[in-house]
């Protein structure tokens, strides 16, 4: 009977050490997971933040337009600083917002992300992003200029 304890025994240890292993493995490649995920969510977040520059900018260059053709009665903007100061500004906002969409590729190939693995975190941003939009519109129809 003791040496069916003293196997038992033994048995629980191997199986204990192994579950240690195990978790320990599980534990590392779950936090090596979220470290990515948490590199795109503050990508995804610089991304959002430079659309909305690029809102702005686009914004402040129908304004110009506006004034342009109510005011000076001119449509053709060539020659116009102003106005391409803005396109080029846009450009430039939408080459920074490629290349962080390209980075978060990069990490999810690296990282063997997947799609589903963001895509609650997206359903999330979504619905801030709308909030977001919702407040600034009734912000801006609250004080117009």
């Amino acid at each position: 009977m003791s040496k069916l304890w003293d196997d038992l025994k033994d048995n629980m240890k191997e199986w204990g050490t192994a579950a240690v292993e195990k978790a320990e493995e599980v534990s590392k490649v779950a936090v090596a997971k979220t470290e990515e995920l948490t590199k795109i969510s503050k990508i995804k977040l610089d991304i959002h933040q430079l659309k909305r520059e690029i809102r702005r900018e686009k914004e402040a260059l129908g304004k110009l337009v506006y004034e342009q053709a109510k005011d000076d009665n001119m449509v053709n903007f060539t020659g116009n600083s102003d106005f391409f100061i803005h396109v080029e500004r846009i450009n430039v906002i939408s080459n920074d917002v490629l290349e962080r969409e390209n980075e978060i590729n990069r990490i999810k190939e690296e990282y063997n992300i997947q799609d589903s693995d963001v895509s609650k975190e997206e359903l999330i941003e979504s619905s801030t992003d709308e909030k977001m939009d919702m407040d600034n519109g009734s912000a801006a129809s609250e004080n117009p200029e």
